[in-house]
């Protein structure tokens, strides 16, 4: 199967055809990111006004790579949330027109799952297995998803606040760095001595594991929400403090941010994936592909679950390819819900198996 796929949920106008799920056979994206660079985050009406000027080009673009005809698609898929509702719009409106001129089938897809799938791609299908423990961390979104099988999932933690991504942006703001803060706290914190040890760096941040009865210190297993407002404010605090903002204390204090956010994620995550009996743990969205990260998953999983993350970096920021796995699997299990608009704030649960 065929699927044209769409995502315009944010600041990147994206298309890919993917068959079956799995294969790409082409996939475009024209982003406004240096738009936004400009303004320190993503401004949702320069963002809307970009994705009419790029979306037809970007189709026009996948179409080429696959090597077919719009004709020779079997169905289209479109993001309709969650995301910045101007910017939901071309996408969407784009795809149903696309498949009522053609008659085709339609498929609504929520944003989160795509990033959920994004694992899928590039990869036998039959070799993943259930139940799985997906962490999706971005700039929008922090959850923690118990994925018992397609479709037939619980989310079991996510931010009480901030998302971890968004919690990156802020503190790169803080250390006088550009957008998107991930890679920029990443490449700082690679440039400090502390970064693979931490414990002797001289800038101390909290670890917030979010319980009831201590905030910051101690850790109840049941817990697996997040909170990132506190060490934000704790790494505004040490700016506020430092009396020489100098190039050392950037990269050791972006060392030390990172060590403590990506510290809560994997802990929290193999936590679960051991409570829940998981078979499998992943990690999606734009975070994932902070190699600190992975590397700490990878030491705490110990071998005791397979631990996948995207194939590629395309897959882990927003893209189509991802939008175009979950919905061949929607269709697969008869799951395309009755969405007829878009919607800013789309529920999971209107994608759960009955």
């Amino acid at each position: 199967m065929k699927i044209l796929a769409i995502e315009t949920s944010c600041d990147e106008t994206a298309a890919a055809v993917v068959e079956d799920g799995q294969m790409v056979l082409g996939s475009s994206i024209a982003s406004s990111l240096e738009l936004h660079k400009q303004t320190g985050g993503v401004v949702p009406e320069v963002a809307a006004r970009e994705h009419p000027l790029k979306i037809w080009p970007v189709i026009e673009d996948a179409l080429a790579q696959a090597g077919l005809k719009i004709e020779e698609i079997d169905a289209i898929a479109a993001t309709s949330g969650p995301g910045l509702l101007p910017a939901l719009l071309t996408g969407y409106l784009t795809g149903k027109t696309i498949a009522h001129l053609l008659n085709k089938k339609f498929i609504p897809v929520h944003h989160i799952l795509g990033h959920i799938y994004a694992n899928f791609l590039d990869r036998n299908p039959t070799e993943i297995k259930f139940p799985i423990v997906v962490l999706t961390v971005s700039g929008g979104h922090n959850q923690l998803v118990l994925l018992r099988d397609h479709f037939d999932f619980e989310i079991i933690g996510q931010t009480r606040d901030d998302s971890a991504g968004e919690a990156f942006d802020k503190v790169a703001r803080l250390l006088g760095l550009g957008y998107p803060g991930g890679p920029e706290i990443s490449r700082q914190a690679s440039a400090s001595k502390y970064c693979e040890n931490p414990a002797q760096n001289p800038v101390k941040l909290p670890y917030p594991w979010v319980n009831e009865t201590n905030l910051k210190t101690r850790w109840d297993k049941r817990n697996f929400d997040f909170s990132f407002s506190g060490l934000k404010s704790a790494v505004k605090r040490e700016v506020e403090s430092h009396q020489k903002i100098d190039a050392e204390f950037v990269c050791d204090c972006s060392a030390s941010f990172q060590d403590s956010a990506t510290e809560i994620l994997a802990t929290k995550l193999v936590g679960a994936g051991e409570q829940y009996q998981a078979q499998e743990i992943h990690i999606a969205g734009g975070v994932s592909a902070n190699t600190y990260l992975r590397k700490k998953i990878e030491i705490k999983c110990a071998n005791k679950f397979t631990f996948r993350f995207p194939e590629k970096f395309l897959y882990c920021t927003d893209n189509a390819c991802m939008i175009g796995a979950v919905a061949y699997y929607q269709d697969k299990c008869n799951l395309v819900p009755d969405i007829r608009d878009v919607d800013p704030n789309l529920s999971l649960d209107l994608f759960k198996k009955n």
